[in-house]
């Protein structure tokens, strides 16, 4: 990869930044006025309840930022503009669910959104869509690299299925896991940084570019979702993000070193797995809260610390993630 593409992906990173913080002080304000605020579970823990009525559907920053960008990155590098095409219908497609969802929470005023099988029907639709968006641009697809032996698992058209599992999953995982100010924001900082270097790496300059624009919006929503957050990404962000890192895996086929990488996914979705599983067999629960972050939180680290713990796991697990994923 040339030194000047690098610059452009670099100034495509400040070009989302500077949207996403030029666009949020002016979002917030406008639904402040809507009185578009989160709802508290009020099973949650106590300490959120003073957290009602802050603004919710912040996402929507950082993915007009993204697919801002993306545009751009189309005309400046309009030999590959299928794969900009791909990017941005993945950045929308899941985001869309997310802000059905919140807009139903939003105006019922309480955190009861769209209708669990129809959001999954959404998005098994959309991930469908999207392998054959994937399949029609890179054809030869159907396989999971197996990194250490060099093999290529070809599993034919199951790979359809593998991708609607994973992208599904994977979204789903990403919205457990924003729970906490600053939280999912700053593990899928880690998460995008560690696909770009991958992407580098192997001199993709496209989902270089992708990557490297995603983290800059993100960054910049971070400075408003930060403890004490002035925003929530909502569903319209978590979604989203789930949906694209889990198809940046696809599309580089470190599928497998994507299970380290987004570890944090991961281990929130198995304590929400684990904690009704064992509650419904025993009426007993091994976690003080599911997901893993509330548990972390009711055990004395307070919410700040929790998400610095995270984000510790979602630096070492993606340092890891990243030497799997070169081999």
């Amino acid at each position: 990869m040339s030194n000047s593409n690098i610059m452009v992906a670099l100034s495509l990173l400040v070009a989302s930044f500077l949207v996403t913080i030029l666009m949020l002080p002016r979002l917030i304000k406008y639904l402040h006025y809507l009185k578009f605020g989160q709802a508290i579970r009020e099973e949650g823990p106590q300490s959120h309840m003073h957290k009602k009525g802050t603004p919710t559907m912040g996402g929507i920053s950082f993915i007009v930022a993204t697919v801002l960008a993306l545009i751009i990155a189309m005309f400046i590098d309009s030999s590959n503009i299928k794969y900009y095409f791909l990017f941005i219908y993945t950045t929308i497609s899941f985001s869309i669910i997310g802000y059905i969802d919140d807009m139903l929470i939003v105006v019922k005023k309480k955190n009861d959104g769209l209708a669990p099988r129809k959001k999954l029907m959404l998005q098994i639709l959309f991930s469908i869509i999207f392998y054959v968006l994937v399949k029609f641009i890179y054809e030869d697809i159907n396989y999971i690299y197996i990194p250490g032996l060099e093999y290529q698992l070809n599993i034919s058209y199951l790979y359809m299925v593998f991708v609607v599992f994973w992208q599904t999953g994977f979204s789903n995982a990403v919205n457990l896991t924003d729970g906490l100010d600053g939280l999912a924001t700053s593990v899928t900082i880690i998460t995008t940084s560690t696909f770009a270097l991958l992407a580098y790496k192997e001199n993709n300059f496209p989902v270089f570019v992708f990557c490297l624009v995603l983290v800059g919006a993100l960054i910049g929503f971070l400075l408003f979702n930060k403890n004490p957050a002035k925003i929530f990404m909502g569903d319209t962000g978590s979604l989203a993000l789930g949906g694209i890192l889990a198809a940046i895996s696809i599309i580089l086929h470190k599928e497998i070193a994507f299970i380290l990488i987004g570890l944090v996914y991961i281990l929130e979705t198995l304590s929400v797995i684990i904690q009704v599983a064992y509650f419904k067999k025993t009426g007993k629960r091994i976690f003080k809260m599911s997901p893993l972050h509330h548990h972390f939180e009711l055990s004395g680290y307070g919410e700040v610390k929790t998400v610095y713990l995270f984000v510790i796991i979602a630096l070492i697990s993606s340092g890891v993630g990243y030497f799997l994923g070169v081999i």
